[in-house]
């Protein structure tokens, strides 16, 4: 709807266009937010799985003779990195349905801000 040449600027149409432009903003940040945290997980995967086969290798050169005061900690801590990658990758297997749900809801608020601006 054409903005009327009497209405004075910071009307109810202008705030519905400064509403739009907050809303695309915060969905933007959401975006890039959840591709924030993609990358996060995947680094984090990957951080995780060079930790196992790097603390494999090293142990493999040491007599376990030596080992033995630290080797009651290898299940509990092979476990909490197990269960830690598996929520990793229950995240990661989630993750691309919310991006493209962010996506589009970013795309409908470009359409929407736009539409607004080209009816003021």
């Amino acid at each position: 709807m054409p903005r009327d040449v009497d209405q004075p600027r910071g009307g109810p149409h202008d705030r519905e266009v400064e509403a739009a432009y907050f809303t695309l903003l915060r969905a933007r940040e959401e975006l890039d937010g959840l591709r924030r945290y993609d990358d996060y997980l995947r680094d984090e995967r990957g951080r995780l799985r060079r930790a196992m086969s790097e603390g494999d290798a090293l142990a493999d050169r040491v007599d376990p003779r030596y080992r033995r005061v630290l080797a009651h900690t290898d299940k509990p801590l092979a476990d909490a990195i197990r269960t830690r990658l598996a929520v990793i990758e229950d995240e990661l297997a989630r993750l691309p349905d919310r991006l493209v749900a962010a996506e589009e809801f970013v795309e409908e608020c470009e359409r929407e801000h736009a539409e607004l601006k080209r009816s003021a």
